[in-house]
């Protein structure tokens, strides 16, 4: 695979696939850091408990090996701003 560096698919782990996407998934972001952050996933804001919280269960944005790049730049940017 070209930039293995930047992928890998834990296919033993028992939550494996953890979304539906059509390809293998990069589980290298299994805990996404855009969780706290506008991304540009396909997520949406759910009603719990009296207040909203971001659900990504839609959501396969770091989980493309090709979004790896911009996942970084996502990531360096976001912590630029703290």
């Amino acid at each position: 695979m070209d930039n293995s560096e930047k992928f890998f698919a834990n296919k033993d782990c028992k939550y494996y696939p953890c979304h539906k996407c059509g390809e293998d998934i990069n589980c290298m972001f299994c805990y996404c850091p855009l969780y706290d952050t506008d991304c540009p996933g396909n997520y949406h804001m759910k009603e719990k408990d009296g207040r909203l919280i971001k659900t990504c269960i839609d959501c396969v944005f770091p989980h493309l090996a090709g979004n790896y790049d911009r996942l970084m730049e996502l990531i360096r940017q976001k912590n630029s701003s703290s």
